[in-house]
């Protein structure tokens, strides 16, 4: 890992102390942060210095994130890309065009620790967490590669469960909505964790906007514990009064990912069992059948028994939607592309 400086992950006040203590004007600052977040090399910030542009290039990161492999889905315009970070690791985001915008999909980790069953994210373990500077990164460096503002709402569902990486996740949320940033709003971000408890609970006090998701999966401990490991540690009732606690504090819907799998949780039972528990409460359920990963043999759901679960739960006042599987023919799934870099003798 280079020793050099990672201007990303720094806020104004950080960056002006940093700019000062090395006998430059504070008031560059706010400057440097507008060519920082546009993906502008060091050579391309006009209005700065010489001097300090100098300084920059030996003292400072130019680039800490890179595309280095982009696929575009004939399907759909998904967009999959392998991000490089200084250290040689790499991660995966995913850019799907909805008709609210653009949504970018970022990961938080390398790799994750997790261990969910159905997830191609998790079958090298967890190398490292990445910084609130290299998750930034990733928006930065779609941002550069089409233009300004592509990317209009940020999800974090990449590989990692951004919970087990709490406090660089709390600074990249505080970063990209900064207004001297990107200034995007928290409520176009979505954090996504498969249910970690107290750190659930210890989101809400944050006095965040932003959209909780919860990969849950299962309406049971018994099927979810077959699926992911971190449920011996959470129950599905732990993890809906943590929801319930979040929503009283925040006043924000939770949502529910449900990533419907093949004669595991998709029957007409499991879908009752699932309105027992989501009933009565601000929620929203969002299905999708899984992206197969060869790895995991698991299947995604036909689309027959995908629709009946749907309108199973939509007749019994369930707010539900079905999102459309993306990028099927570019790797779409987490964690895919990165693993077939790395088969391919790339680093992690």
């Amino acid at each position: 890992m280079s020793d050099k400086i990672e201007l990303l992950s720094m806020g104004l006040d950080e960056i002006r102390l940093w700019l000062k203590s090395h006998g430059f004007e504070s008031y560059r600052a706010k400057q440097l942060i507008g060519w920082l977040v546009s993906g502008a090399k060091f050579s391309e910030m006009r209005n700065l210095p010489s001097n300090l542009i100098e300084f920059l290039c030996e003292n400072a990161l130019e680039e800490p994130v890179k595309i280095i492999k982009s696929l575009v889905s004939k399907k759909d315009g998904t967009e999959k890309y392998l991000f490089s970070l200084a250290d040689g690791s790499c991660v995966e985001g995913v850019l799907m065009p909805y008709r609210h915008g653009n949504t970018l999909c970022i990961s938080t980790q390398v790799g994750c620790n997790m261990g969910c069953k159905f997830c191609a994210s998790t079958l090298g373990g967890k190398l490292r967490n990445l910084s609130a500077g290299e998750m930034l990164g990733q928006v930065v460096s779609v941002n550069r590669l089409h233009g300004s503002k592509t990317v209009q709402n940020v999800v974090m569902m990449g590989s990692g469960e951004p919970l087990d990486n709490y406090g660089n996740v709390l600074k990249f949320i505080r970063l990209i909505c900064a207004g001297e940033g990107l200034n995007i709003s928290q409520r176009r971000i979505t954090l996504s964790t498969c249910g970690l408890v107290d750190k659930i609970k210890s989101l809400a006090d944050e006095g965040l906007s932003i959209t909780l998701s919860i990969s849950l999966h299962a309406p049971n401990d018994a099927i979810r514990q077959s699926l992911m490991p971190i449920a011996k540690v959470h129950s599905v009732k732990d993890i809906i009064n943590a929801c319930k606690h979040y929503i009283s504090l925040t006043h924000r819907r939770v949502s529910f990912e449900y990533a419907l799998i093949k004669g595991v949780n998709d029957s007409q039972e499991q879908a009752e069992e699932l309105c027992q528990i989501l009933r009565g409460f601000q929620c929203h359920v969002n299905l999708i059948t899984l992206n197969a990963v060869e790895e995991t043999g698991y299947l995604g759901s036909d689309r027959i028994t995908a629709n009946k679960f749907f309108d199973y739960l939509n007749e019994r006042n369930i707010a539900v939607s079905m999102r459309r599987t993306m990028g099927e023919d570019i790797q779409g799934a987490c964690g895919q592309l990165r693993n077939e870099f790395i088969k391919g003798g790339g680093q992690n």
